[in-house]
């Protein structure tokens, strides 16, 4: 299997708080209460590690709340190559209820000094030879502005990694120049990159037609309950995914994104490579956390997939 490196520059304590139904203004009863350190680098991370790649993390990380995320390295083997910050790594705040809706309170991430910015990119040029994959995945902390992001980029491009990104708003915008290998983002996240809205399957074609002649080989856009497009230079794919009971949504983009890193590592058919991720991802929305739980359920979700050719 493959090394593969993720980069989560804004980790988290995420706190899922399931309840029946949310109440505006009025005092709430809870069902379960569960606390995981994540960030979409490290989700992802826990997903390959399941798939049996050998991950090493980076980013940043704050000194004061640092216990829970080190207790996932060990338990998971990850190579913790964090770049430790004065402070506490934010929180946020996952309302999960029966209906399957999900209310995020996101904090706002930790103060990155220029030390830590520069200790960053030292170890990414120390890291990144020994690694046949890059994932980027999350938003900025404070102290990272979307220029440093794109320097970062270009850095490990030139280091000649395959990049897989995985971000939103400024970041994705300015990040598509440095021509990633691979990215996720979702619709609305795609349209507010490219400023420009799009309303059908053809639209979102052209788009993802354009970002190839750009640079980007796969464009992969999740569409929540209405599947994923696959956009790869050899052809284009649509997965609808089965009918699930949903729990939350958390994570369920980042498993997607390691599924397909997953198959293309792997070398596996298109049509392979898109029904076993849109698998992961169905699976991962019927649960509380991250990670493959349930081998034979993950197996009849992925029978259950339909694919579909999409013309560009």
């Amino acid at each position: 299997m493959a090394r593969v490196l993720t980069v989560t520059l804004n980790p988290a304590l995420d706190l899922t708080v399931q309840l029946p139904a949310l109440r505006l203004g009025e005092v709430n009863r809870s069902d379960n209460l569960q606390v995981h350190a994540a960030g979409k680098g490290l989700n992802v991370a826990q997903v390959l590690a399941d798939l049996g790649h050998q991950l090493t993390v980076t980013g940043f990380l704050g000194e004061a709340n640092a216990q829970p995320f080190e207790q996932l390295f060990a338990a998971r083997g990850f190579a913790d190559e964090f770049v430790r910050v004065a402070g506490e790594t934010r929180s946020n705040i996952k309302l999960a209820e029966a209906d399957g809706r999900i209310t995020d309170i996101n904090g706002p991430g930790l103060e990155v000094g220029a030390a830590q910015r520069d200790e960053l990119l030292a170890r990414l040029e120390r890291l990144v030879p020994g690694h046949e994959l890059v994932v980027v995945a999350g938003s900025l902390p404070r102290g990272v502005d979307s220029h440093w992001f794109v320097e970062m980029l270009n850095t490990l491009k030139a280091l000649g990694a395959r990049l897989a990104l995985d971000t939103s708003g400024a970041a994705l915008r300015e990040g598509l120049a440095a021509k990633p290998w691979l990215i996720k983002p979702n619709e609305e996240e795609l349209a507010e990159a490219r400023g420009r809205q799009l309303v059908d399957p053809q639209a979102l074609g052209r788009e993802a037609w354009r970002l190839q002649v750009e640079g980007v080989e796969h464009v992969v856009v999740s569409q929540g309950a209405e599947g994923v497009s696959w956009f790869s230079p050899a052809a284009a794919w649509h997965a609808q995914p089965p009918k699930v009971r949903v729990v939350s949504t958390v994570g369920a983009g980042d498993s997607l994104l390691a599924g397909m890193l997953h198959g293309l590592l792997a070398g596996w058919p298109a049509e392979r490579t898109l029904a076993h991720a849109t698998a992961i991802a169905a699976q991962a929305v019927g649960q509380v956390g991250f990670g493959i739980t349930d081998r034979a359920q993950l197996a009849k979700l992925e029978a259950a997939v339909r694919l579909q050719p999409l013309s560009q």
